[in-house]
């Protein structure tokens, strides 16, 4: 029996290249070179590269995605590393503060969006590679991306390429020049966090800019396919 949708939601049938105007034009010079550099409140930088990304343990997630705008995808599914199992590794070789609480989440586009660690080290979040049995193509977020299923999309950052603890949130501000009430600090889905401030209802108007949106970003992946063909 198919669960009901999360509160305000409504069901459309592929996932749209989607996410904020700004950065519908922006793409990783090179979407196949897998290169996560791991800083913050930690004692040494690292580097994860394609081979030691994966070296880490894989898993396979079926989940459904939900996108702040009001509308969800069924059952995509993804593979990749846990975040647990990611945290393990870098922790390791980090050593980051026994006190930090805040991850923050830089993709190569110029976009950026956090998570309490506490969150992330669920089961069913992945730093995934790869969308229904395919590597993860450049409008997904190629060549990783965040895949955090119980938190609104906009915190399911793609292109990764660096990934910060802090432990607390005076080094995160949400990207110029978006105003900080779109960016709740949890953004649970089953909760209707949309953002801060305001009911998740009343955000509910995001599903205005849907349409516009979808052309914005489909029209600029196609001219960036056309430079790159």
């Amino acid at each position: 029996m198919t669960s009901p949708l999360p509160p305000g939601q409504f069901l459309i049938k592929r996932m749209p290249r989607f996410g904020l105007g700004r950065f519908a034009r922006r793409f990783p010079a090179d979407p196949s070179r897998l290169w996560i550099e791991v800083g913050g409140d930690v004692e040494a930088s690292v580097q994860i590269d394609r081979t030691a990304f994966e070296a880490m343990p894989r898993t396979d997630h079926v989940a459904d995605f939900h996108c702040v705008t009001t509308w969800s995808v069924r059952g995509l599914r993804w593979s990749g590393v846990r975040f647990a199992d990611f945290f393990e590794h870098v922790a390791g070789r980090s050593r980051p503060t026994d006190d930090v609480r805040l991850v923050v989440f830089h993709g190569e586009d110029g976009y950026r969006c956090s998570l309490p660690l506490e969150d992330l080290l669920a089961a069913d979040v992945l730093l995934a590679d790869t969308l229904d049995g395919a590597p993860l193509g450049i409008e997904h977020g190629a060549p990783v991306r965040l895949v955090a299923p119980a938190h609104y999309g906009y915190k399911n950052v793609k292109h990764l390429r660096r990934i910060e603890f802090w432990r607390d949130e005076r080094h995160y501000r949400f990207p110029f020049p978006y105003p900080s009430f779109m960016d709740h600090p949890r953004a649970r889905v089953a909760f209707e966090e949309r953002g801060r401030g305001l009911p998740g209802w009343v955000l509910r108007l995001y599903r205005l800019i849907i349409p516009l949106t979808i052309v914005n970003f489909r029209m600029a992946l196609r001219r960036h396919r056309a430079r790159n063909a």
